[in-house]
């Protein structure tokens, strides 16, 4: 491995994969899923729902498997049984007096398990590993245009309500206090939520795309204070850290997903350690003059 790496010239290691379609397919879906959930993570981020990610990227699973056994298209199983996770944990938390955490918890394990069964169950050709660390190596062109189209959707719909979006994950009560309907506001990033979620399946799997809307938000909310800048910010380390990721992966021969979201986790300890603001390094130095 040593010698392969040593053999290889910094011009050679960019060009050479973009001479295999594949590579190029991978490439473009990474960074453009990268793009599209490092966007959100900027709302997640700042509305906490961390927990609301991994439900919902983990909610999907039974969908797939039913779109399926149904000849659909996985995306839409994945986002009925995405929002439907949703609409249930509101129910659930309207209807008793379970807390909002523990009723993710209890949704989100029991739809997983539930699409766990049914890959046991219905004979399929579905292969439980791309569903789980997703495979952006093998992505087809009908692929390539779900995820350009939900790309699409997801974007446009967070532009066109960007300012009431970031009000209600600010301040949901001045929002709701203003005239600003805080409940289709909620519902409208859940909705885009399941999207990304879907988008990021063939990336990086389900378990993997909680990473990807949590991670880009979280490095870019410790280098800046501004929203537009941190949105920026936010999609640039995203889209970056997936080109890289998978670039790593093909010259390594390792797990793209898993890839992706570790330089996506280096990235965010290096912001840690060194923000030029909220570093823990600035911070100790500023302490101890």
């Amino acid at each position: 491995m040593i010698h392969i790496f040593t053999s290889i010239t910094p011009a050679s290691w960019l060009i050479e994969p973009l001479s295999h379609d594949f590579m190029r397919r991978a490439l473009m879906v990474s960074a453009l899923v990268g793009a599209v959930c490092g966007l959100l993570s900027c709302f997640m981020t700042l509305k906490g729902w961390a927990l609301m990610g991994d439900a919902v990227s983990h909610a999907v699973m039974p969908g797939v498997v039913v779109a399926y056994a149904l000849g659909l298209p996985f995306s839409i199983g994945a986002f009925v049984f995405g929002v439907g996770s949703v609409a249930l944990i509101g129910f659930i938390k309207q209807k008793s007096r379970v807390k909002e955490d523990t009723v993710i918890g209890l949704v989100f394990t029991g739809f997983f398990a539930l699409g766990l069964v049914l890959v046991s169950k219905i004979k399929s050709n579905i292969d439980l590993m791309h569903i789980l660390f997703g495979s952006p190596l093998g992505t087809s062109l009908s692929d390539i245009h779900q995820t350009i189209t939900i790309s699409a959707i997801v974007v446009i719909t967070l532009l066109i309500f960007r300012r009431d979006l970031m009000l209600y994950c600010f301040d949901p009560t001045h929002a709701r206090s203003i005239g600003i309907n805080t409940g289709l506001l909620h519902y409208l990033l859940l909705s885009m939520l399941s999207l990304a979620a879907v988008a990021g399946l063939q990336t990086v799997g389900i378990i993997l795309v909680v990473s990807m809307l949590i991670t880009p938000g979280a490095t870019a909310y410790l280098l800046t204070d501004r929203f537009d800048r941190m949105n920026i910010l936010a999609v640039t380390s995203s889209a970056i850290s997936s080109i890289v990721g998978v670039y790593i992966s093909y010259w390594s021969d390792i797990e793209t997903g898993g890839s992706i979201v570790l330089v996506q986790t280096l990235i965010f300890l290096l912001a840690f350690l060194f923000a030029p603001r909220y570093g823990i390094l600035k911070l100790q130095n500023s302490i101890n003059p």
